[in-house]
């Protein structure tokens, strides 16, 4: 067994390797950039060293330093994580050149299933199913369209190199086509540093199943069952399930077997994953194979009892698997959800800043946290927009659902956008709850973007009935401490709640003893409202018409208050009765017709800026491009209008807001 382990990554993955390595007794070795100095990953390890600037580039993708970095900290082994250098076949022998191990598969299988075009010729030859495609790269936008041509729309375009997501765009007509092309090499070249795209057959109503594989130096192939990840949202994974709710035995086999056949083929060893899509006749086809450990692969730990960051260092110290295929079994349902700094309501843009609080459900009893920040820590655009992953585990799918959607509501994350609602009402939409998904069920529940869930009357009455009685609780605090003062009129019991604005107020009489809210609304009944919630707390804990809540609550000032449950977030204006008449009275405030500017939605770089001052544009086309958290994000115009200034310059970091174009009519262009 290894004493020592460089940890090639950041982040949660770095966390994660890391407390397996302190429970096995090794100790490890941290690399960081400048921006990561303080970050959770460098602490918990026993060592760390500087790769460089904040830039990927710069740091976390520099071979030559990490290389020097083990033989200067004399690590024995090296465990690249997922991302960065972890699919670079030249890392693998880099670190080899050092003399140490390289926690993964060889060189020669990394090269073979990291490029897609050649992975997708040795599957065939194994035996396994693919996709109908290209075979080949196109370089140049016209060849894509000449292939998805001749394949048929609806196409893929693909890296040839790397995966997350990076690199991939869909496409149903020429244009797209030669749009998504210059798209995907972009960021393929950016993440990957190979810009080559293939062209496949876009499967309709496509299912992604993955499997698990272990393979040690012995010879020992065995697959550890399903991944289902269907749940996806701009090909990147959102919630992630095993088992899948799709397969049964026959095909779980089949496909674990093809996927075992294929590391046989490549001469593999540690843990991988082949990925395959299905549709939902159980057909399925070889889509690639991940030569590294995946984001989800938790909840594959959980239904088999297996840590496979162990097993990765146990097989790369020579080690045998110790267990065979038959003592593989599924125990009980896990569901992981990927905590993202993106804002949901803004089409998902990446949001960066600091997480002024961040505190996720306690674990245990079923749930898990692997984290890589922690209050005060940087979302950064530099990096990855993922934050944490929620894990949880449930004897069946159903009570894994319901611990999920529970654990969400009690994760409290503020100082940035996030997508923890977006999350929460994911799991109670209909298709997810029956196993119905498919990888466009995001894009088909949400076709002009998410507005947060669907909000029943019951719903909005407790969350306004929580609201209320934080307010009078709070009102009830200040009564105390300023008693004997003689100066304090009755406490009222009168208010009126508004919800959104726009709506029209609740009247609502309300009277607050020891702990219970009882609340009637005019036209919509009572209902009572009991905790032990005092000012201060951020997580409303309580029953509402004995139904037990839990839901993060912040005041905004001294009338509303801001709640979120079950993917809905809400604003409750509270205000007496009286107060409430009087404001009704007031003239109506003037819209405010805003400047009239195109303006950064998340911090970034510019990377392309395709349109000059004077230019006429037409709703649709594209303004800018920027790239942030790994992602390329297009600006396009909501309707035709003139450019009258351009405020920046194609590589330019921008802020959120900033200003970069100006038009000569009001309203004439806007975001993404």
């Amino acid at each position: 067994m290894f004493d020592k382990i460089l940890i090639a990554n950041r982040g949660e993955i770095a966390c994660r390797i890391a407390r397996t390595c302190r429970r096995l007794g090794i100790a490890t070795v941290a690399v960081h950039s400048e921006a990561d100095a303080g970050a959770p990953h460098v602490r918990m390890a026993d060592e760390a060293v500087l790769l460089g600037a904040a830039p990927a580039a710069e740091s976390y993708l520099r071979a030559e330093r990490i290389c020097q970095a083990i033989r200067d900290s004399g690590a024995q082994a090296v465990h690249p994580g997922f991302g960065f250098l972890a699919e670079n076949a030249a890392f693998v022998e880099a670190v080899e050149a050092t003399g140490a191990v390289f926690i993964g598969p060889s060189a020669a299988a990394v090269a073979a299933m990291g490029d897609k075009i050649e992975s997708r010729r040795i599957a065939q030859a194994a035996g396994l199913t693919v996709i109908p495609g290209s075979g080949e790269a196109s370089d140049d936008a016209d060849r894509a369209v000449k292939a998805a041509r001749r394949i048929g729309y609806p196409v893929m375009l693909k890296a040839a190199a790397g995966g997350g997501g990076k690199g991939m765009r869909t496409a149903t007509s020429d244009d797209e086509t030669r749009e998504g092309f210059l798209r995907a090499r972009s960021e393929a070249q950016a993440a990957f540093g190979d810009g080559r795209i293939f062209v496949e057959k876009l499967i309709a109503q496509p299912r992604h199943i993955e499997i698990q594989l272990l393979a040690d130096r012995h010879g020992k192939v065995l697959w550890l069952n399903e991944r289902e990840c269907s749940i996806q949202r701009r090909h990147q994974k959102v919630i992630e399930e095993a088992p899948s709710p799709l397969l049964d035995d026959a095909t779980r086999r089949a496909m674990g077997e093809q996927a075992a056949s294929l590391a046989r083929a490549v001469g593999y060893r540690s843990a991988g994953t082949v990925e395959f899509v299905g549709d939902a006749n159980k057909n399925f086809y070889f889509l690639e194979m991940n030569t590294r450990l995946q984001v989800e692969h938790p909840v594959t730990e959980a239904i088999c009892g297996l840590d496979l960051v162990e097993w990765m260092i146990r097989i790369a110290a020579g080690e045998a698997l110790v267990f065979d295929q038959d003592d593989i079994a599924i125990d009980g349902w896990a569901i992981e959800a990927r905590i993202c700094a993106e804002d949901p309501r803004r089409g998902f843009l990446p949001s960066a800043g600091r997480l002024v609080r961040y505190r996720p459900p306690p674990e245990g009893e079923g749930i898990r946290i692997d984290s890589g920040v922690e209050e005060g820590s940087e979302a950064s655009v530099f990096y990855d927009p993922m934050l944490a992953k929620l894990i949880v585990h449930g004897r069946d799918r159903g009570e894994a659902i319901a611990r999920m959607a529970a654990a969400l509501d009690r994760f409290e994350l503020r100082g940035i956008g996030h997508n923890i609602d977006f999350l929460a009402a994911l799991l109670r939409e209909r298709r997810f709850l029956a196993g119905e998904m498919t990888t466009a069920l995001v894009d088909e529940l949400w076709p002009q973007g998410f507005a947060g869930a669907p909000c029943g009357t019951r719903e909005r009455l407790a969350l306004a009935g929580a609201a209320l009685f934080a307010h009078l609780t709070t009102l009830a605090r200040g009564r105390r401490l300023a008693a004997g003062t003689g100066q304090l009129p009755p406490l009222g019991e009168r208010w009126s709640l508004r919800l959104a604005a726009g709506e029209p107020a609740l009247a609502a009489v309300a009277r607050l003893r020891g702990g219970v809210l009882a609340l009637a609304l005019d036209g919509d009944g009572e209902i009572a409202v009991e905790s032990a919630w005092h000012p201060g707390l951020t997580l409303f804990e309580g029953r509402v018409d004995g139904r037990p809540l839990a839901f993060p609550i912040e005041r905004r000032d001294g009338l509303r208050w801001r709640l979120s449950h079950a993917g809905v977030a809400l604003e409750v204006e509270v205000l007496p009765a009286r107060a409430a008449a009087l404001l009704a009275g007031l003239p109506p405030r003037r819209a405010d017709q805003g400047a009239l500017l195109l303006r950064s939605p998340m911090p970034g770089m510019v990377v392309e800026l395709p349109v000059a001052a004077g230019d006429a544009v037409e709703a649709g086309q594209a303004l800018a491009v920027i790239e942030a958290m790994k992602m390329e994000n297009v600006l396009r115009a909501e309707r035709s209008a003139k450019v009258a200034q351009v405020h920046v310059a194609k590589g330019d970091s921008v802020a959120t807001d900033q200003p970069l174009l100006s038009f000569q009519r009001a309203g004439a262009a806007g975001g993404a």
